[in-house]
């Protein structure tokens, strides 16, 4: 059966069988007694990038266009190791990176795949300049 992001809304109420673990473990499976019992690890509690790319298209059928766009960023973030992930949140605090940082990490970023996340810092680094945000060289 075809996803429709008009109808299938909530996911894992209505496609359940759309949602798994990063690992494959069906939505169904993912109870606290798993967790509990160690059938399911702290790495198998999050949400994958095609969940959330199914997200972002239940956000853009609805007209939420921002929304989506965060999503999408999100599922390319989703296999970005979490301490990778700390550090990029660091350098676009303002004034912490400078503008060549800042497009170090976004083509650091793009060379991971996440192209619209590599854009979306990129803004941020223009923007920051534009609000003499940026660290000093």
């Amino acid at each position: 059966m075809a996803f429709d992001p008009r109808n299938d809304y909530p996911l894992g109420a209505r496609r359940p069988d759309l949602v798994t673990t990063p690992g494959g473990v069906p939505l169904g499976d993912v109870t606290l007694d798993a967790v509990r019992s160690g059938a399911l690890g702290a790495d198998e509690i999050r949400a994958t990038p095609a969940t959330l790319a199914l997200q972002a298209d239940v956000a853009r059928a609805a007209g939420r266009s921002q929304l989506a766009a965060n999503l999408e960023r999100a599922a390319e973030l989703a296999v970005v190791p979490d301490d990778l992930l700390l550090e990029i949140y660091t350098a676009l605090r303002p004034r912490r990176a400078t503008a060549d940082e800042l497009e170090g990490w976004a083509a650091r970023l793009a060379g991971l795949g996440a192209e619209k996340t590599a854009a979306f810092v990129r803004e941020a680094a223009a923007a920051y300049g534009e609000r003499g945000l940026l660290a000093d060289a």
